[in-house]
């Protein structure tokens, strides 16, 4: 049944009479419910002689806790309080049953005080003296030459210090789960870079050298950027400066025709630029977390319009930006009227042709799962399978997984069910603080204290145009690929059977980028594991959306390429990354000719458009889903 016809949810509360049916756990039934517990005693045999709890008293009660936690969830950028308590209780409670652990804490910051102190003291004599520590490869907050002259280095090198302290009392703590280790560790190194020197303007060289020169006046500037973010935030407006990269004028305006619109997608055909084209067509699949345009931004940084001028006739999913109405919407639903639909769509207007279809980040995820859903049907639409930046196995898919169990899953629920979706603020809040110092502290510090304002691009432009997720495409995404892992397990069910990536018979070309903190690039390598199909491997420089976004002429850019065949045996990601040579440049290219290796000769454009077969040219790119708020 179409998402549009479906009746309206009766479990939906009106005025807190009742409760809506709660997401159904894994793997759990009706039926299932309402068995008793292994090992439990049967009280259906000899019921209890007081009576049981009335349905509709329970029913309030969920209500009322799932409105506090949606509640909380505005003030805890949706994390669980819950969850953080467990995992701090698990590291205390055996941190206090540790004497060993708590004696090497002890000897560890005698050590770094006495490291401190000659410092110091040598310092005293050599002013060039070297520091007693040094920062990470990736922290850049004390690399001025300012931060070398005192006190400014004896008070930067005491943080570092202490950041190193902190880091070996919550690591290495026998009888810790993993998990709960590694959120501890996380969430005291938040707490730690709020308190960072390069934070404050009397303990930070570099602000009080530009207040000096300036007589203050940064400080002014600072304030008027401030309270004209903080306006912006309050009224849901975009930030200062993306109105110079308006949808349609200076961003997404490669030519095309929307070719095909349904409650969930615009379908995007664009114009052929070359006099022929390769008969196969290419589908891209954004993710739906982003609007479709990272991939068509300036004309000269548009992977859309690269790939035209290489001959090829492209298509791209436009996704809906949904509101509540659509908080019924699945996953079922994204790959049916998503990539079902502009297959069909594509199969109409270039007719006997396979498709080169292509996902990105979740797109990719959705993609895998289309694509071996196809496999097990043997329909054989795909002629290749393109994934960039795309997990398949989320064991290790990053720090964005350390919250992300049964408790912080639940929480995120109540939120989304008291909305209907997961609202743009909350994901982007997530994010953020997977790098706290280069996305918040470091751009507040330039901007507020140093009165800078940070130049607007594109990509930051299109990065502040987020969409929204369903409730229930986004806790069935979380619970059965990220906490279950049911995809790369050959769980996952689509159409009441399961599939398996196995199936997966098609060439596939896979993109990882080094400094991706949404999908590690070791992550995204799992997938070896998961096919027998022949991969071209590809790590890039870059982070999960400047490297893919890596235009021809980019600078600075490199990647490394490697061909396993069909069959082949697996190479471990540090042996691949150290045997496989490294190129210059964008790896845009090596695509293009991958596709153009799997692709026939070129011939005659498609029309724009099928009409006859009821995908007429409804309106220019980029559509209108894109323009949605």
């Amino acid at each position: 049944m179409s998402p549009k016809l479906q009746p309206k949810d009766p479990t939906k509360p009106t005025l807190l009479l009742r409760a809506p049916a709660p997401v159904q756990e894994l793997g759990a039934t009706p039926k299932d419910r309402l068995m008793p517990a292994r090992g439990a005693r049967d009280l259906t045999a000899n019921p209890p002689s007081i009576p049981d709890e009335p349905e509709a008293d329970a029913a309030r009660a969920e209500v009322v806790d799932r409105l506090m936690h949606a509640w909380q969830g505005r003030l805890t950028l949706s994390l669980s309080p819950a969850g953080m308590m467990v995992a701090f209780f698990d590291w205390a409670a055996h941190l206090a049953n540790a004497p060993g652990k708590q004696a090497n804490l002890l000897e560890k910051a005698a050590r770094k005080w006495v490291r401190l102190a000659i410092y110091l003291s040598r310092t005293a004599v050599d002013p060039d003296t070297r520091p007693c520590i040094e920062p990470l490869p990736q922290d850049r907050r004390f690399s001025d030459a300012a931060w070398q002259q005192q006190p400014f280095s004896t008070i930067y090198q005491a943080f570092l210090l202490q950041q190193q302290w902190w880091y070996n009392a919550t690591s290495a703590i026998r009888g810790v789960s993993p998990r709960h280790q590694r959120m501890v560790s996380f969430t005291v190194r938040q707490i730690l870079d709020i308190f960072s020197p390069s934070n404050f303007p009397f303990t930070n060289p570099e602000v009080l050298r530009r207040t000096l020169e300036e007589g203050g006046q940064n400080f002014l500037r600072g304030a008027q950027y401030f309270i004209e973010d903080w306006e912006r935030a309050i009224a849901g407006r975009r930030p200062v400066g993306t109105g110079a990269f308006r949808v349609g004028e200076e961003v997404a305006i490669t030519p095309g025709r929307v070719v095909c619109r349904n409650e969930l997608i615009e379908l995007i055909q664009y114009a052929p630029s070359t006099g022929a084209v390769r008969p196969e067509p290419v589908l891209i699949v954004p993710a739906w977390i982003m609007k479709y345009y990272i991939l068509d931004l300036s004309p000269e940084n548009s992977l859309v319009r690269y790939l035209v001028g290489q001959g090829f006739t492209v298509f791209i999913i436009s996704w809906r930006n949904p509101t509540a109405e659509q908080r019924d919407l699945g996953m079922e639903d994204y790959r049916r009227l998503g990539i079902g639909k502009a297959l069909d769509a594509i199969g109409a207007i270039c007719p006997g042709q396979p498709v080169h279809a292509c996902g990105y980040c979740l797109g990719g995820t959705l993609l895998s799962i289309a694509a071996a859903t196809l496999a097990r049907d043997h329909d054989e639409r795909l002629k290749t399978v393109s994934l960039f930046a795309a997990e398949t196995d989320f064991t290790e898919a990053g720090e964005l997984t350390l919250f992300l169990g049964n408790s912080q899953v639940a929480y995120l629920e109540d939120t989304m069910w008291e909305q209907g979706y997961l609202d743009t603020r909350q994901m982007s809040g997530a994010f953020q603080l997977l790098r706290s110092n280069d996305l918040i502290w470091s751009q507040g510090i330039r901007q507020y204290l140093e009165g800078e304002r940070v130049p607007m691009n594109d990509l930051m432009a299109w990065n502040a145009d987020a969409t929204r997720m369903p409730y229930r495409m986004h806790s069935e995404y979380l619970r059965h690929l990220f906490v279950e892992n049911e995809l790369a397990e050959g769980q996952y069910r689509v159409e009441g059977r399961p599939i398996a990536l196995t199936d997966i018979r098609a060439p596939m070309f896979v993109v990882s980028t080094r400094t991706d903190h949404v999908a590690p690039w070791l992550s995204v390598y799992k997938i070896h594991l998961l096919t027998d199909a022949p991969i071209d491997f590809v790590l890039t420089s870059g982070g999960h959306n400047a490297g893919i976004v890596s235009e021809p002429g980019h600078p600075g850019r490199s990647f490394q390429m490697a061909h396993r065949p069909a069959g082949g045996r697996y190479t471990d990601p540090e042996t691949w990354a150290a045997a496989t040579p490294a190129s210059e440049g964008s790896w845009w290219p090596a695509w293009a000719a991958w596709l153009g290796e799997h692709s026939s000769a070129p011939g005659t454009p498609p029309a724009l458009g099928a009409p006859d077969a009821g995908y007429p040219a409804l309106a220019d790119a980029p559509g209108r889903y894109v323009l949605a708020p």
